[in-house]
């Protein structure tokens, strides 16, 4: 039998020195990228067909924005079309690009300049993500039960014990599985932005909480560590 093909990345970029950049990086990881630099050549490769994988959309293009891009494809007819991943591309650390463009419906984003790990981790999360929620409902049954109101969690079907930081921290996570959550978004959501705590505060927690998680479920790694990045809730695509 033939191999599967790879996952498709269609890249929007113009600019030459960046577009090879992340083409060489992924197709290094076994991915095939597609690179158009026009924004009208991107909505053409996507309204033809077949969809790519994941789309990698940068901001500022020659004939508009990928922002504008990213919002037709969230308000499209066609489903796969509307579930489509997709990852901004924003420059300087453009405050207002990244929640316009997470608001608007982007799944990430990721700001120059970047290093090529990151880039890795962040594509292959966006993956990840996108085949759990591709899969039947009865394998992609939830591991854990979330109960806001009680602030109680259930993890196998077993409530488990866990501080209002711990109850927190996984809240945060569970809202985004599959995302890289940074130290300071996650010390945001649980202990405010005008909290004094330190912020190897998060680092103790999720230790704490990861340690909680095995006690109930062993042979499983639900919290990943990113290196300088932060952490991702990793669901199992066959939880039960």
């Amino acid at each position: 039998m033939s191999a599967p093909a790879p996952p498709r990345i269609l890249l929007l970029e113009d600019d030459p020195a960046i577009a090879r950049t992340v083409a060489f990086t992924l197709q290094r990881e076994g991915l095939a990228v597609e690179q158009v630099l026009l924004l009208g050549e991107a909505r053409r490769l996507l309204l033809a067909g077949p969809l790519p994988a994941l789309a990698i959309l940068d901001i500022g293009l020659p004939d508009g924005n990928g922002l504008a891009l990213c919002r037709e494809l969230r308000q499209s007819g066609q489903s796969a079309l509307a579930r489509l991943p997709v990852m901004m591309l924003t420059a300087h650390n453009e405050e207002i690009d990244r929640v316009l463009g997470l608001e608007l419906g982007a799944d990430d984003y990721l700001s120059k300049p970047f290093s090529p790990r990151e880039l890795v981790a962040r594509v292959r999360a966006l993956l990840r993500r996108a085949a759990l929620q591709a899969l039947p409902a009865e394998r992609a049954a939830p591991l854990f039960e979330l109960d806001e109101a009680g602030q109680r969690v259930h993890f196998s079907g077993q409530p488990l014990a866990l501080t209002r930081l711990e109850y927190g921290l996984l809240r945060a996570l569970l809202a985004a599985p599959g995302r890289i959550l940074s130290r300071e978004a996650l010390f945001s959501a649980v202990w405010g932005p005008h909290s004094e705590a330190i912020d190897r505060t998060v680092d103790t927690h999720v230790k704490t909480l990861r340690a909680k998680l095995r006690a109930q479920r062993p042979e499983l790694e639900l919290i990943a560590t990113h290196r300088g990045m932060g952490y991702e809730l990793v669901l199992p695509p066959a939880a039960h």
